[in-house]
């Protein structure tokens, strides 16, 4: 039996990878934060067996864990948005972990590492962002990233461990979190609540999280060593029909402020993914619209207010 080793498996990315590879009869050894509050997140089943372990401290595992396993998926870092973001000595301290986690992986006999990385590694680009491009990372998590993509590499080379990464550009579905742009609208427009946006100019590209669940599945599976994945849609639209798109499923009655905020100083107008290594590697496809992917969105969220509700 295939077994795979996922950190912050309690994410939105981590627990829907979780939830896809149960019905595939893989064995899961999903690490969490202590006492995390998205515990709940992880289905329950006996081919998935919790551990509760800060990421700055993986090394605790090694006696518990086993060995025999087949794949180890990092996604587990901390600062990811805000003024987080730019705390240098957290970022670095997120390299460390992540390097950590390949020399873990070695001991645990894996014979591959997926980490998980970012278009933020790019910085400001046009056109469609692949991993012949550039990169120049603006924010401290950018620099961060790719120093990890880097660096894991070489240490997963010196362990004969294949090494491959997956970029994520955007995401959204089921367990996100509050503050994103796709999660706050669903649940403002659901409750009937304006809100203001910028014009919505932006060419942007969005992808289901159970199809960025199933890419770097994939990756794990067929990826190639040295190989760093762009995972989207590989399609865009302006944010603008987005944001419209949420208002015919979740209400088409509420109002919303388009144009009623300023872009940032370093606005991105343009990102979407270049998905041909990826289908050609692994042979993902995305198989969700957006349109399904928000009404899959509104009732995990109709769902999940209701159980919170009814533990009042």
């Amino acid at each position: 039996m295939e077994k795979v080793i996922i950190t912050g498996a309690s994410g939105m990315i981590g627990a829907t990878m979780i939830e896809q590879m149960v019905e595939d009869h893989i064995e899961i050894a999903a690490i969490i934060r202590p006492g995390s509050l998205k515990r709940s997140n992880i289905v329950n089943h006996s081919l998935v067996k919790i551990y509760e372990c800060d990421i700055d401290n993986l090394f605790s595992l090694k006696s518990k864990l086993g060995t025999g396993f087949d794949t180890f998926y990092h996604f587990a870092w901390n600062g990811t948005y805000g003024d987080s973001r730019n705390e240098v000595s957290l970022q670095t301290n997120n390299i460390k972990n992540a390097i950590e986690a390949v020399e873990l992986a070695s001991y645990l006999g894996c014979r591959t590492y997926v980490g998980a990385g970012s278009q933020a590694e790019f910085g400001r680009v046009k056109g469609k962002i692949s991993d012949i491009q550039p990169k120049n990372p603006l924010s401290g998590y950018g620099i961060a990233k790719l120093a990890a993509c880097n660096l894991t590499k070489i240490r997963c080379e010196q362990f004969g461990i294949r090494h491959s990464w997956g970029r994520i550009v955007s995401t959204y579905g089921p367990r996100d979190n509050d503050y994103t742009m796709i999660m706050s609208a669903v649940s403002s427009m659901s409750e009937g609540r304006r809100l203001s946006f910028t014009k919505g100019e932006q060419l942007w590209d969005y992808l289901y999280v159970g199809d960025c669940a199933k890419a770097f599945y994939l990756i794990g599976k067929y990826g190639k060593h040295g190989k760093a994945y762009t995972i989207g849609s590989g399609e865009t639209r302006r944010l603008k029909d987005f944001i419209e798109t949420i208002r015919e499923v979740v209400n088409p009655e509420v109002e919303i402020g388009l144009g009623e905020r300023e872009y940032f100083s370093d606005q991105v107008m343009e990102l979407c993914a270049d998905i041909e290594e990826l289908k050609e590697d692994t042979g993902f496809e995305r198989t969700t619209s957006f349109e399904e992917g928000i009404k899959k969105t509104l009732e995990w969220y109709r769902d999940s207010k209701g159980r919170k509700t009814c533990h009042l």
